[in-house]
């Protein structure tokens, strides 16, 4: 497999080239000229919601590159790494369409050459509660890889970096990593893409049996009234709220692992003296075999 590709994609009138790298001195050759490039990591399994995010990307630097790293650092033993879905071709195809200039394909090897023993822990306070709760050194494994594709996508030149708000801790933990780490890269925020039915898009949705996916739309519409009860509910009866929206997902056949309404800033738990704008309620629960999280800023 020749080690860049470059694909010619007719878009209207132009002709869109997208180059493939897969080794780090190829990227880093590719992108000498590159001043300020665009940058939107990625697992594959490309759905709508990453290509929005490589279409916000586009805007905001010279070159817009997006990257396909299946990351094992990031899986639990029991997790599905082995099955994640990988969908190359289809990948390739959406991300020369949505305008993609360099994607950055590193095979296991490329990335970690040797085991991965320099790792990036994030503050406990922030990245071991909620999802790092349920899933131990998740983002530890997050913060790591995202520190590394940071240092050969944008470490020549600093740069913007473009992650949805789906993964809302995700996001804070690599904002705060960024700020701490006085790194030359702006992150931004993409909206969450949903389904016609209000259903956040993501890669694992396409594990949901075809009733299941009838279902799913049930996590977002219980975050949905979680935030407009939250506000009208007196602080004292607040986590009894909570109980009981755990409870009515619980009652349809969900396994939640929490529901919960926390503050945007620092994910700590709500105060009385939190208000509308300040606020989001966050949710992962499994349906079926299918790990689904979603939330709501309030």
């Amino acid at each position: 497999k020749a080690a860049s590709l470059t694909m010619p994609c007719t878009l209207g009138k132009t002709l869109h080239h997208m180059q493939i790298l897969h080794s780090i001195a190829d990227l880093r050759a590719a992108l000498q000229g590159s001043r300020s490039p665009a940058f939107v990591p990625t697992m594959g399994n490309l759905h709508d919601g990453h290509l929005a995010l490589v279409r916000q990307a586009k805007p905001l630097g010279d070159v817009t590159v997006a990257s396909i790293f299946v990351n094992r650092l990031q899986f639990l033993p029991h997790e599905d790494f082995d099955s994640y879905p990988r969908t190359w071709e289809a990948d390739c195809a959406a991300l020369q369409a949505a305008g993609c200039d360099v994607l950055f394909a590193p095979r296991e090897a490329d990335l970690y050459p040797q085991p991965q023993t320099f790792k990036v822990h994030p503050d406990p306070a922030l990245a071991d509660l909620l999802e790092g709760h349920f899933r131990p050194g998740f983002f530890t494994g997050v913060a790591t890889v995202v520190m590394k594709l940071f240092a050969c996508v944008l470490g020549q030149t600093g740069g913007v970096a473009v992650f949805g708000k789906k993964d809302y801790q995700q996001l804070m933990v690599i904002r705060h990593m960024v700020r701490q780490f006085a790194l030359p890269i702006e992150i931004v925020a993409g909206e969450t893409c949903r389904a016609a039915d209000g259903l956040a898009l993501s890669s694992r949705n396409g594990y949901l049996s075809l009733e299941e996916r009838q279902e799913a739309v049930a996590l977002s519409q219980a975050l949905k009234r979680l935030a407009q009860q939250w506000l009208g509910t007196a602080p004292s009866d607040r986590s009894l709220l909570e109980t009981l929206t755990l409870d009515a997902l619980r009652a349809r056949g969900w396994a939640p692992d929490y529901l919960t309404v926390r503050r945007r800033a620092d994910l700590q738990p709500a105060t009385a003296h939190d208000g509308p704008g300040t606020l989001v309620a966050l949710g992962a629960a499994r349906l079926g075999s299918t790990r689904l999280i979603d939330n709501l800023e309030f």
